[in-house]
């Protein structure tokens, strides 16, 4: 008998993590976490799976689609972990960008089906995701919320929330977060609920909507006293010490000078437009609108079950039975150019329907009463406020009011919540995750080093 045969097999682990990439994305983007994990954790403590069905362009195939593919691979790795004589019991989920999202959808596929009954989720995080969409801040429709939403197929629509989606007559992201959806009842088995959201220079998915934020505390970084969690400074953000303003008096000269440098800092981007949109435009425009044929092809394909594989299983009842009434450097530095608007008077809070009897272990975010005086409350990293006597307001974004819904939901369920200082990138969507080895995304791996070692359970 050969030497091999008497050696036993190396028994695997009973624990599956899930790390679903984003738009434009590809297994690889998620290289770094993967070794991380495998630097902690050996294959005997821990599974790890990267789907590899919604790689390259079939991201724009929308968050529907892309949340079966991966619900569907998710389930193959249960099945052959079974096959092999392990039965997977515990459920890890991470998403980075749109994986996020198309991570809440999965999530819910499987909790109808049943799999949450004999498996435990244990952790769900996001990176720089974009819980409550991508639409610029405006009170009314933003040049921008026009064009983008239209470049990027179905998952535009979807980020952009001008999409109807199935018979619902909502977007996709207001039935993600709507209670009592399966979407929502499947997030909240999750014993730890965690997301890293990039404070300044993501380009692709800014602070509100990473951080499930009404404001955005970090449009004058400069300004604000922060404080970092021990151990991982100056990256991770503290997310239970407030955010505050220094106190500051500006002369005359010292604000022509910021007033100058403020211009100056946007001058490169109007450079870029006024000599290169111009011809890249076109070529973007025309891919977009190729991209999306081919995107609505495969959509078609997929709902006749012959994208080769029968996808019809995943058609469940969206919202459980007694709620119902309840080119990418283009794209992003398009987006990142535009300002956000705010509202005096922000729109009064709408409590999530049902929120203690739906989610009794959840943890409830501190929220403070709305006010448009000079004493409105600091918002703290995790939603918390706090009031002292001279605070200055950090502005309510003029977001729409299915929007504010959306953040007032997924707050019910609770999320530990990490806004994440990457000084060293001009664009930190890829930084925080360390999306390929570069020497300037190096803070990211303290991103990743603090969710591994102070947030991620087995």
């Amino acid at each position: 008998m050969e030497e091999s045969n008497l050696l036993p097999k190396q028994a695997k682990a009973e624990h599956l993590c899930v790390l679903i990439h984003g738009l434009w994305g590809n297994p690889t983007h998620l290289d770094y976490i993967v070794s991380s994990l495998r630097e902690k954790y050996e294959e005997s403590s821990l599974q790890i799976l990267c789907p590899k069905s919604n790689a390259g362009t079939l991201t724009y195939d929308g968050i529907e689609l892309g949340g079966e593919r991966v619900a569907h691979e998710v389930e193959e790795a249960i099945r052959s972990s079974a096959e092999q004589g392990c039965k997977i019991r515990k459920l890890s989920v991470v998403g980075y960008s749109l994986g996020g999202l198309i991570a809440r959808y999965a999530i819910g596929l499987l909790y109808a089906k049943g799999y949450f009954d004999d498996i435990e989720p244990v952790n769900f995080t996001t990176f720089a995701s974009p819980h409550v969409g991508v639409r610029s801040p405006a009170r009314k429709s933003h040049f921008w919320n026009v064009l983008g939403a239209r470049c990027v197929s179905t998952s535009g629509r979807q980020l952009f929330m001008i999409d109807s989606f199935r018979d619902t007559g909502k977007p996709l992201l207001s039935i993600l977060a709507t209670p009592g959806s399966i979407f929502m009842l499947a997030l909240a088995k999750f014993r730890h609920r965690t997301l890293y959201a990039n404070a300044v220079n993501d380009l692709s998915a800014v602070y509100y909507t990473t951080a499930i934020s009404r404001t955005d505390p970090f449009t004058q970084v400069d300004d604000l006293s922060i404080s970092y969690v021990d151990g991982y400074a100056p990256v991770v953000i503290n997310p239970d010490r407030p955010i505050l303003l220094r106190p500051k008096s500006q002369s005359l000269i010292g604000w022509l000078a910021s007033t100058a440098r403020s211009t100056i800092s946007v001058l490169p981007f109007r450079l870029f437009l006024f000599t290169v949109v111009g011809f890249a435009s076109v070529i973007f425009v025309v891919n977009a609108a190729y991209q999306t044929i081919l995107s609505e092809k495969r959509i078609r394909l997929h709902e006749q079950g012959r994208s080769g594989v029968f996808y019809n299983t995943y058609r469940v009842p969206l919202i459980m039975e007694g709620f119902r009434n309840a080119v990418e450097d283009m794209y992003e530095t398009a987006n990142a150019a535009q300002k956000p608007e705010y509202i005096s008077n922000p729109v009064p809070e709408e409590g999530p329907h049902g929120a203690s009897s739906e989610y009794p272990n959840s943890t409830q975010p501190e929220r403070a009463e709305a006010a448009s005086t000079s004493k409105e409350p600091h918002q703290c990293a995790d939603n918390t406020t706090t009031h002292e006597e001279g605070d200055a307001p950090f502005p309510t974004l003029a977001l729409t009011t299915a929007q504010f819904r959306i953040i007032d939901n997924l707050d019910s369920v609770g999320f530990r919540k990490y806004p994440v200082y990457i000084h060293q990138v001009r664009h930190s969507h890829a930084a925080i995750i360390v999306r390929m080895p570069r020497e300037s995304f190096k803070e990211g791996k303290i991103v990743v080093r603090h969710w591994i070692e102070e947030e991620f359970r087995i």
